[in-house]
Formats: C-alpha cells, sequence, structure tokens
C-alpha cells in the first residue's frame, strides 16, 4: 500500500472515532469505540497542542462580565485526561481510565457576578428537565470571590459554583435549564440541550 493511501485509510479511522464519540456524548457506560475515539482526540490535541478544556462542554457568555459555565462529560473526562497524560509523554493506565469511567456523577461549573466578596456563599444549582426539578448530589462554592474585569465597577467580583449531578438522577438527552440559585437572592440560568452535545 503505498503512503497516500496508508495516510487516506488513516484519515478516515481518525475521523470514524471522532463521530462515534458524538453519537451520545453524555453518556454513563460509552462503548468501547467511544472510549478509544475519546483517548485518541486527547493524544491528538496533545500532538496540536490544544489546551485540554476544549473538551469542556462550555455555555452561558464567552466574554469575562457575564455569567458562562462548563460541563464535563465522561468521554470528555477521558480526553482531558489523555491531553494532559501526553503532553507529558505517558499513557494513561487502566486505573486512571476506569476512575473517570466509574464515576457516578457529572460535574458542572458556573461563574456568577455579585458585589460583595461573599457573595456565592450557600448558592445553589439546579437542572430542570420538562417540568422535572433534579438536585446535585454536592455543592460548592467560593467562599470569597475574586475580583472581576470591570473592578471597581459593578459587577465587582466573580466566584465559581461547581455542582455534580448523579448520572441516574437525570435525562441525557433532555433540553435542559442549569440554574445558580446565590444565597443573597436571584438566580442565574443557562439553557443547554444535552441531546446536541458532541
Amino acid at each position: 500500500m503505498r503512503p497516500k493511501q496508508r495516510t487516506m485509510l488513516l484519515c478516515v479511522a481518525v475521523l470514524s472515532g471522532l463521530f462515534s464519540v458524538s453519537a451520545h456524548a453524555i453518556d454513563a457506560s460509552p462503548t468501547e469505540e467511544q472510549i478509544q475515539a475519546a483517548l485518541d482526540q486527547g493524544k491528538e490535541a496533545a500532538r496540536t497542542q490544544r489546551s485540554p478544556d476544549t473538551f469542556y462542554v462550555r455555555f452561558g457568555a464567552s466574554d469575562e462580565l457575564h455569567p458562562s459555565g462548563f460541563l464535563i462529560t465522561k468521554l470528555g473526562g477521558l480526553s482531558v485526561m489523555a491531553t494532559h497524560m501526553a503532553l507529558r509523554g505517558i499513557q494513561p493506565s487502566e486505573a486512571d481510565m476506569r476512575q473517570v469511567l466509574e464515576g457516578q456523577t457529572m460535574l458542572v461549573s458556573a461563574v456568577i457576578f455579585g458585589n460583595t466578596p461573599h457573595f456565592a456563599v450557600d448558592s445553589y444549582m439546579l437542572f430542570d428537565q420538562r417540568g422535572k426539578t433534579i438536585k446535585p448530589v454536592t455543592v460548592r462554592f467560593d467562599g470569597s470571590a475574586g475580583r472581576s474585569a470591570a473592578w471597581p465597577e459593578s459587577p465587582r467580583f466573580k466566584a465559581k459554583v461547581v455542582a455534580s449531578f448523579n448520572y441516574d438522577d437525570f435525562d441525557p438527552d433532555a433540553d435542559t435549564t442549569v440554574t445558580v440559585f446565590p444565597a443573597n437572592g436571584g438566580e442565574v440560568s443557562f439553557r443547554i440541550d444535552f441531546s446536541k452535545i458532541h
């Protein structure tokens, strides 16, 4: 087989792998093909010097002064891990992969804004899927917010609220509203169609 033909076949194999990942991105039990494709994506990202966080599923604003966030699926987590390890010249071990694949929860992180350093303390997060409310297993928040890009103007501070949701509790294909409730009142909502996550 000529080198050019070999290269074309390799490209087809890689593209097939990429498409298999996007078939069902939020999957508590991904297939072997999806797992391998996610690992291959991570290695390729390292080879091309792409940042591991490009595998996060981002939502909300893209600027520095409005609420935004990201979530990490199991397949995304595998790609992130494979990228980090490939950059160090090592391969993920079976134990490394098992730790990601056996995880029972999906992490969701949001950045919100306020005008006092402790505005995010006791914040909460929920999913709403077709009127059904899904509560998180855990919620963490910044006890002391950092200065925002607007400092000293409003909003002066930004903070992270991070929640973990059990895969068994939510529909991985539903149109979902993620809502963050700061303890001092109000709410910040993001709409994400889980079925369109790749």
